[in-house]
């Protein structure tokens, strides 16, 4: 059942299969209007099968926009035609900035730095995936150390933004970062 549950940004973290997109997509289904954009490119067929099972496991009536290195502009186009949008998931959008730019840490941040500035302006509630990558032992090569530092950076960006920062813990949310109760 639709409710409305005002405007809110949610930026939600976690590791690898830690319940995040299931959690973003019950807090999604409160929106009458719900758009996904999704982030993932099939490069290959594990990936196709991971892309087809999750389009599966969205309702029927939500738009689905793909937006694997332009998210910024995907979310202004969706504009006020929606009350709760999904971005699943700023960890491969990442991966894909990193290819799209050559590695080049100052144009990846700033696409972070121009969708921090994009969702201040959206009217309704955006709900951001990410995973937490800082937390595990630090890479071996020069190329995972450069995305886990970026991804760090794109995460400390959006949660900048974000009104609410949960993070999931096998299935289980933790409150980050609360939105401050408007007094009546």
């Amino acid at each position: 059942m639709a409710e409305d549950v005002g405007r809110r940004i949610v930026l939600v973290l976690g590791g690898v299969r830690s319940g995040k997109s299931q959690y973003a997509q019950e807090f999604a289904t409160r929106g009458r209007r719900v758009a996904f954009l999704a982030t993932a490119q099939a490069g290959d067929d594990e990936m196709r099968d991971r892309i087809a099972k999750h389009r599966a496991e969205r309702p029927a009536g939500w738009t689905t926009i793909e937006a694997p290195i332009l998210l910024e502009d995907a979310l202004l186009q969706c504009g006020g035609q929606f009350d709760t949008i999904v971005i699943d998931c700023l960890t491969v959008w990442t991966a894909n900035l990193m290819e799209h730019e050559a590695s080049d840490r100052a144009r990846v941040l700033a696409h972070a730095d121009r969708l921090a500035q994009v969702l201040l302006g959206v009217s309704g509630s955006v709900v951001l995936v990410s995973n937490e990558v800082g937390s595990g032992i630090v890479p071996a090569n020069e190329m995972a150390r450069t995305y886990r530092d970026l991804l760090g950076g794109v995460n400390q960006r959006i949660a900048a933004a974000a009104d609410e920062v949960i993070l999931l813990v096998a299935g289980c949310p933790l409150v980050i970062k609360q939105a401050m109760a408007v007094p009546a």
